[in-house]
């Protein structure tokens, strides 16, 4: 049996400040196979991105957070490795789509500085005009359509839409093994989200790359992940193959969340009965078909 890309085992976050602890997540577990598509869905606040973050190293050097639990990439447990070694894999071994480019984009620096320092990360001999040869390629390909206007650009000259666009070309440029995408789609029309899609899709076809799919779009994650994991209050809910969630949810918050998709037809979108309830409910598996305690 091959070794998961991605494997998370009891992952706990909590925030120490001066009104006392905030727990955040309780005990997260997931894993991702070499080639798989898995998504990670659930309402904001609910721990989705933290976990991302935690995974690529970003929440580590909090001062006031309390993390505990185990990462691994490829087999080898991320808090093993000297600080210099995970940060060398992300942006190669690992990359993440954020939600939000305006926060990762450096606004004093152009956009084809940026990218040379993206690929430089996965070529440390790349010269600056072969990385904007290579940029421009890669930006072609997430339908930009004038990429060298685009490279010789500052991020506050180019749409909301742009960036992201930009931001997701550069997730992609050094082939990682682990993609993270967290709402990638979200300041973009819906041509480039399906354009965006078939990206990481072939990416995942024709590198083997694991792909972590954050979202709220119940329709995308249906369409593109091969397993789900629902998320809420910082626990995993649910869990199991796609087609088999959807067809029939089994845990009150999956439902609810489903109930909440609105609809072209038939009044718009459903109200939840009880929008304070607490779906304490079990962890329900579709891999094994019975609830676990």
């Amino acid at each position: 049996m091959s070794t998961p890309t991605l494997a998370i085992d009891d992952l706990r976050l909590s925030f120490r400040s001066w009104r006392g602890t905030a727990e955040v997540l309780h005990g997260i577990s997931l894993d991702i196979m070499p080639g798989e598509r898995v998504a990670l869905v659930g309402e904001s606040g609910s721990g989705k991105s933290v976990t991302a973050r935690i995974v690529l190293g970003l929440l580590q050097s909090l001062r006031s957070a309390r993390i505990s639990g185990t990462v691994r990439f490829d087999g080898r447990d991320l808090d093993d490795m000297p600080p210099a070694q995970r940060h060398h894999l992300r942006g190669t071994a690992m990359s993440m789509i954020f939600q939000d480019p305006t926060s990762s984009l450096n606004p004093v620096y152009r956009i084809g500085k940026q990218f040379h320092e993206v690929l430089l990360r996965g070529d440390p001999r790349l010269s600056h005009d072969a990385a904007l040869e290579r940029a421009g390629a890669i930006l072609a390909d997430v339908s930009i359509t004038e990429p060298e206007r685009v490279l010789h650009s500052y991020p506050f000259q180019l749409s909301g839409g742009m960036n992201q666009r930009v931001m997701i070309a550069m997730a992609l440029a050094n082939e990682p093994k682990l993609l993270i995408a967290d709402e990638p789609g979200t300041a973009l029309d819906v041509t480039v989200q399906a354009q965006t899609l078939h990206l990481m899709r072939a990416l995942v076809e024709e590198h083997h790359t694991a792909v972590l799919f954050i979202s709220h779009n119940l329709g995308v994650v249906r369409e593109f992940a091969d397993r789900v994991f629902v998320i809420y209050k910082g626990r995993i809910v649910e869990q199991g193959p796609t087609e088999a969630l959807f067809e029939e949810p089994r845990h009150p918050y999956t439902r609810a969340l489903m109930a909440a998709v609105p609809r072209i037809t038939g009044g718009g979108i459903p109200e939840i009965e009880d929008d304070s309830a607490d779906f304490s409910a079990p962890l329900v598996s579709h891999d094994v078909g019975e609830a676990t305690p």
